[in-house]
């Protein structure tokens, strides 16, 4: 069976429509920023194209881009980093719940209007289903994640300190950069379907700058952008 090009009723050429979705996902430009930049490249979009674009596309490149890391990582599920952070929903509090491996890629993000022992359990059945059961899990010291865990069988697993969780910390910055260029959020489910697609791009385009030499860099970035360019291309 033939598979469809999700491009096929879209005059707009594909390749426009990647570089405006990366752009937009990757770095924190707003709409109209992404419309001012494939302006200066003579290309002539407004920002509610890119809006649509990003919301039709967006999704399913996170989710080739996820199926993709997924079948190449091998060792996941050896040492989780877990933690929460507050995000602003039409003036309510929120809690974005993120894990991430001891490389630093994000496996899972989930938003909750709570962060007690059922939120906390219900993310982690989420990411657990996922990506399987890891051998260690470092948390910060919420009461939830211990409650959470001794429910499922695997409080014998968690691991707290001071500065052991700082790898789920940095995970947030990214994201708490973009969350700012947009004006933050209305609804949840923009919010967890932004987080998702964010997330699995930040993976793909994340090369740990300071952990390789320039050359080793220049050609996993452009490994990387290579093979952004070719999604769904075929």
């Amino acid at each position: 069976m033939i598979k469809r090009s999700p491009f096929r009723y879209f005059k707009t050429s594909p390749d426009v429509i990647r570089l405006a979705v990366m752009l937009y996902i990757r770095f924190p430009l707003s709409l109209r920023n992404v419309e001012d930049l494939l302006h200066e490249r003579g290309i002539d979009a407004s920002h509610e194209a890119v809006r649509y674009w990003w919301h039709r596309f967006g999704p399913m490149f996170a989710a080739e881009i996820r199926k993709r890391r997924i079948s190449r990582m091998k060792s996941s599920c050896w040492r989780w980093h877990l933690d929460e952070v507050f995000v602003k929903i039409n003036g309510e509090r929120h809690y974005l719940w993120r894990a991430v491996d001891h490389e630093g890629e994000v496996l899972e993000s989930f938003v909750t209007k709570t962060r007690d022992k059922k939120a906390a359990l219900k993310f982690l059945k989420k990411a657990m289903r996922k990506h399987g059961r890891p051998e260690v899990i470092v948390t910060d010291r919420l009461r939830s994640y211990g409650a959470a865990l001794k429910e499922i069988g695997a409080a014998d697993r968690q691991e707290t300190g001071r500065w052991a969780n700082n790898r789920a910390e940095n995970s947030h910055l990214p994201f708490r950069r973009r969350e700012r260029a947009m004006l933050r959020f209305r609804r949840m489910r923009s919010l967890q379907k932004f987080a998702a697609v964010h997330a699995s791009v930040s993976n793909h385009f994340n090369q740990e700058r300071s952990l390789s030499s320039r050359p080793n860099f220049k050609l996993n970035r452009a490994a990387a952008l290579a093979e952004w360019r070719g999604l769904f291309a075929g």
